[in-house]
């Protein structure tokens, strides 16, 4: 008797096979499937939903977008439902539709893993401005007669004769450069001088920011986020920073009755258990400066590269009066360079990241360097690395 196959002795015991046909996705299907997963794995990795917020990772955005659009098309969520392990479709806590305004229209075109037209393509636009850009051109030119103009004349008739005679120059805005009390810069063909800066905050899901009340010298002003004044330059190919070139004195350390506490010096020390730091915690340092509260600048530091993905406790501070805080932090930077810290880390997302502004310092070499700052000598001395000192630089 011939060998009978597998299809043949079902059929000859009655049993009927079915062969069972793989599903064909269509290739919108297979580019939802594909984003769904990138959502899934973003809360994997974070325990939490994505969120909307210009100030937040695009990818982010982009995941925060593209699960509001699923919910809403009903096939997409009809299709995905037998994936969603998570809970992600029908999940209480929704994503306000109301935010969609803060991202930018490239963003948009990503809503359900679409990618963003190239160049080449017909429907690719160039030079159209985004929504965030448009945002801070309408709160830059939303400004109101400055009652006080006779206040800040002065300063822009002093600051025009200055530029006039060279002492000062003006120099291109770089990308989201600080700015604080006092700076000023050409916008828009206009001299604007920031004459306060309000306490600093941390939007939801976002990045430092602050208030700012800036004085242009048309006799308006405004008040706007410092960080919409800083898309403001940056979208303006001719904005300048107007700077004294001379480097002037970093700061006083003592408090006159008439003058404003504008910043401090913070030195704090790393939580992390990478074992470099473990080794060394006690005298690996992050030096920098800060023109808000320290516990805000530190709020965030677990998710930050800048303080090591960790916690970290503040082992120092020092208040500061009428200080250029750019150059105080560039002249510490400097002066400790043979000491900075060779680390890296991954980011959130796995990228490698190098940290800058991490020591191998004791803290009394720090509140020595300080001092040294305060009393005009710190020019005459270095440190160095092997006897772990300040020493005179040698004549």
């Amino acid at each position: 008797m011939a060998e009978m196959s597998d299809l043949e002795l079902l059929d000859a015991l009655g049993v009927e096979s079915e062969t069972k046909k793989k599903v064909a996705h269509s290739p919108r299907e297979e580019r939802i499937v594909a984003g769904f997963e990138e959502i899934q794995r973003f809360v994997e990795q974070h325990s939490r939903l994505p969120a909307h917020g210009e100030d937040n990772d695009i990818f982010e955005r982009l995941y925060a977008t593209r699960l509001d659009q699923i919910r809403k098309q009903q096939d997409c969520y009809d299709f995905l439902q037998a994936l969603d392990h998570q809970g992600l479709l029908s999940d209480s806590v929704t994503l306000e539709e109301a935010n969609l305004d803060t991202l930018d229209d490239e963003e948009l075109l990503s809503q359900l893993g679409v990618s963003k037209p190239s160049e080449g393509d017909v429907t690719f636009l160039k030079h159209v401005a985004t929504r965030a850009e448009k945002r801070a051109a309408e709160e830059i030119a939303n400004r109101t007669p400055c009652k006080e103009f006779d206040k800040f004349k002065p300063i822009f008739e002093a600051v025009q004769k200055e530029l006039e005679d060279k002492l000062r120059e003006t120099r291109p805005f770089k990308d989201y450069a600080e700015i604080l009390q006092g700076d000023l810069f050409v916008l828009e063909g206009q001299k604007a001088y920031v004459a306060e800066v309000g306490e600093e905050f941390i939007p939801e899901h976002g990045r430092p920011d602050c208030r700012l009340r800036v004085i242009f010298d048309n006799g308006t002003e405004s008040d706007l986020l410092m960080r919409s004044l800083q898309r403001a330059l940056n979208g303006d190919r001719a904005s300048r920073r107007i700077i004294d070139p001379s480097p002037g004195p970093l700061f006083s350390g003592i408090k006159e009755s008439d003058d404003l506490a504008s910043g401090t010096i913070y030195v704090l020390r790393s939580k992390s258990d990478h074992p470099l730091i473990t080794q060394n915690r006690e005298i690996i340092h992050k030096i920098g400066v800060t023109s808000g509260r320290v516990e805000q600048r530190i709020a965030s530091a677990k998710l930050d590269p800048t303080f090591l993905m960790a916690d970290v406790e503040v082992v120092s501070t020092y208040e500061l009066f009428n200080i250029n805080r750019s150059k105080l932090e560039s002249v510490l930077h400097k002066f400790f360079e043979t000491a900075r810290l060779d680390i890296q880390i991954n980011d959130r997302f796995g990228h490698p990241v190098v940290p800058k502004e991490w020591f191998l310092v004791p803290l009394f070499v720090i509140d020595d360097v300080v001092e040294k700052i305060k009393d005009g000598t710190i020019s005459g001395y270095t440190y160095d690395l092997e006897s772990v000192a300040i020493i005179p630089l040698a004549v």
